[in-house]
């Protein structure tokens, strides 16, 4: 990808690089050398750099902290069997940071700043790409407030870095979940479409509850009733019901739109499989889980792809899931995604890009 920007680039003198183990890959825990930054002042985004990554120096009084103005995206970059460097849909997030940016009271990013940033960090970075498969370089581009201010109004400045680290997988194996209807994770008219940090905040009660328990994840529903399920912890959700593809619609500000929920459902349709957004009450889930039904169930995210459901509990009561066959879809579609991002199946709708 050509890039059109100049800002300086500051390279680190004591690269890590030489001493990650890259097959022992811990998720987040391992930060590669360098980092994009902008920093927004004045009604405009100025000082663009590239420098090492190194920790941030903020005051006390600093406004994300005390008020919560912070968004931010998920996205992997992958290494093809030519040694190119594929970033998978990086458009889709910058779109969805600046809806986030919106509902949160925070500056419009330009799409050359956000693509500019992450080639060229991605370009310098390149050796820290995981060459395995499964693996992958997980970049976090994020946003947050930088007035040194104590009052709740929205930030007059601010602050956008891109950072990367090396990954393993996110799951290991098949998760087990837990029906949530006690506590919400989001209303209508709130900040559930937004990938802001206070969402995930109040998530970690309630799953944490979960995993003591022995779920690895909440399967939470819907803020008024909890009736209708909604996301999966820190994805979106769907099921195989009676061949019928199910999952939650994005249209009632409650639920993050996906980029890999996206993908998925584009698939589907390529495939003629039948599918419907709409929502999946507990209701019908227990009933397609007591008469055999339900086929699958699998999480959809950036950090996971597709995580497959093994064990579901409603209401304190445990439903194991059928073996997946062959060709089960959620099988399909993962070796589908994964083969367009390691560049080994034709890229049919121009999701990634090649540095």
């Amino acid at each position: 990808m050509k890039t059109t920007l100049d800002f300086p680039v500051s390279r680190t003198t004591n690269s890590k690089l030489a001493s990650v183990d890259f097959s022992n890959l811990v998720f987040g825990k391992t930060i590669s050398d360098h980092m994009f930054v902008a920093d927004y002042k004045n009604g405009e985004w100025t000082d663009l750099r590239i420098e090492p990554y190194a920790p941030l120096q903020l005051s006390p009084a600093n406004a994300t902290l005390h008020y919560g103005q912070s968004i931010f995206e998920g996205m992997k970059a992958y290494k093809n069997s030519k040694g190119e460097v594929i970033v998978f849909r990086g458009d889709a997030n910058w779109k969805r940071l600046n809806e986030s940016a919106e509902r949160m009271c925070m500056p419009q990013l330009p799409e050359e700043i956000f693509m500019d940033g992450l080639t060229q960090l991605l370009d310098l970075d390149r050796a820290w790409v995981p060459t395995a498969k499964g693996a992958s370089l997980y970049v976090r581009p994020f946003m947050f407030a930088t007035d040194d201010y104590i009052g709740v109004k929205p930030s007059e400045t601010y602050k956008f870095i891109i950072f990367t680290c090396p990954v393993g997988n996110y799951y290991s194996k098949p998760v087990s979940v837990k029906v949530e209807t006690n506590f919400t994770r989001a209303n209508e008219g709130g900040t559930g479409a937004a990938k802001t940090a206070g969402n995930y905040a109040a998530s970690l009660y309630p799953a944490l509850q979960a995993q003591k328990s022995g779920y690895d994840q909440l399967l939470w529903t819907d803020g008024k009733s909890h009736s209708k399920i909604e996301e999966s912890g820190t994805m979106n959700v769907m099921f195989k019901i009676d061949g019928k593809i199910i999952t939650a619609p994005t249209n009632t500000g409650t639920i993050l739109k996906g980029i890999t929920r996206d993908s998925v459902i584009q698939l589907a349709k390529d495939w003629n499989e039948p599918l419907e957004e709409r929502f999946l009450t507990v209701k019908e889930l227990e009933s397609s889980l007591k008469d055999g039904s339900l086929e699958e169930a699998f999480g959809t995210g950036t950090a996971a792809t597709i995580a497959h459901i093994e064990r579901i509990n409603i209401n304190g009561t445990d439903y194991n899931l059928p073996e997946k066959s062959v060709d089960a879809f959620s099988l399909r579609v993962l070796s589908e995604l994964d083969g367009i991002k390691y560049g080994e199946i034709e890229d049919t709708h121009n999701w990634v890009i090649k540095i």
